[in-house]
C-alpha cells in the first residue's frame, strides 16, 4: 500500500496515454488510494508535494520521451525516499527511458516502486483500422489495471538492462538534440495549416503543450514544435498535415475536450 496519496503527473500526446492514467487512476481509487491528476505541461516541478507517492506518465517519442517532459522530471525537487513510480504508452518500443529514469530519480532521493511500457495504437507513420486500434486499447487498459493493483500490493518492479538502457538513453537524447528541432527538420517537417481548409477555429494552439502555435488569422507557428501529433489529429478541418503519416491519416484516443479539462 502506498505511504500517502498519489500525485500522478502526465502528458499525453493523442489521448493514449490519458486513457492509461484514468484507468489506474480508477483502479487506484477503488483501493481506496487518493489520486489527483496533474497535466505535465501546466505543472511546476519545484512546487511538487514531496509528501506524496509521485506518479508520472507519458508517450515514447525518439526511443526515449518529449524533452519538455524531460525538463519537467529534471526539474523535481530532491526527496529523501519518496515514492515514485511510472508508465509509458507506446507503438513497439523505447528502450531509453526506463533504465535512465530509475537512475535519475534514484540520484534525487526517490524510491523508484514500479515502472510499465504499455503498447497502445501508434499515432505517427502508419495509422492502424479502427477494429485494430480498439483491439491494442482494451488490452493496454487491461494491462494499466494489472499494472495499478500490482503497485497497491507492492509487486511492482522497476528494473533496468545497464548496457542497452544507457546506448539508448544516449541515442535517444543525441536524436531529440538534432531532430528537435532545427530549422531544417522545420522546413521539412512542420506542421503547416492549409488555408483552403483551415477557419482559424483556434483548436490547435489550444491543444499545443509548449505554446508554439498563435493564431493570426491562420496559425502561425514558432520553433518550439516536439511533434506530439496533437495539432495533425484533433484538427476538425484536417486541415494539417504530416509528410510522415502513410496517405496523411490521423489518430485520436480522445476527443480533443478531454485533453482541455
Amino acid at each position: 500500500m502506498f505511504s500517502g496519496p498519489v500525485d500522478f503527473y502526465y502528458f499525453s500526446g493523442t489521448g493514449n496515454t490519458l486513457l492509461v492514467v484514468k484507468k489506474m487512476q480508477e483502479t487506484l481509487q477503488e483501493e481506496g488510494i487518493e489520486v489527483e491528476l496533474h497535466k505535465i505541461e501546466d505543472s511546476d516541478p519545484s512546487r511538487i508535494d514531496i509528501e506524496h507517492t509521485i506518479g508520472l506518465a507519458f508517450p515514447i517519442a525518439a526511443f526515449s520521451t518529449y524533452p519538455f517532459v524531460w525538463e519537467f522530471i529534471r526539474g523535481l525537487p530532491r526527496a529523501h525516499g519518496t515514492e515514485i513510480f511510472m508508465v509509458d504508452t507506446l507503438g513497439g518500443f523505447s528502450g531509453g527511458i526506463v533504465g535512465p529514469l530509475r537512475e535519475i530519480m534514484k540520484k534525487k532521493g526517490y524510491l523508484p516502486i514500479g515502472a510499465e511500457e504499455i503498447i497502445m495504437p501508434p499515432n505517427i507513420f502508419y495509422i492502424q483500422d479502427e477494429k485494430t486500434c480498439q483491439k491494442k486499447i482494451a488490452k493496454g487498459l487491461s494491462m494499466a489495471d494489472n499494472y495499478a493493483s500490482k503497485l497497491v500490493k507492492g509487486s511492482a518492479v522497476w528494473g533496468r538492462v545497464p548496457v542497452l538502457s544507457d546506448f539508448m538513453y544516449t541515442l535517444s537524447i543525441g536524436l531529440t538534440n538534432s531532430w528537435k528541432w532545427n530549422s531544417q527538420q522545420k522546413s521539412r517537417f512542420g506542421f503547416q495549416a492549409n488555408k483552403t481548409k483551415c477557419n482559424a477555429c483556434g483548436i490547435c494552439a489550444e491543444l499545443c503543450p509548449t505554446n508554439n502555435i498563435e493564431i493570426n488569422k491562420y496559425p502561425v507557428r514558432r520553433c518550439n514544435c516536439e511533434f506530439c501529433m496533437r495539432c495533425v489529429s484533433f484538427c476538425p478541418r484536417k486541415a494539417i498535415p504530416c509528410k510522415l503519416n502513410y496517405k496523411g491519416e490521423t489518430y485520436q484516443a480522445v476527443k480533443a475536450k478531454e485533453l482541455l479539462k
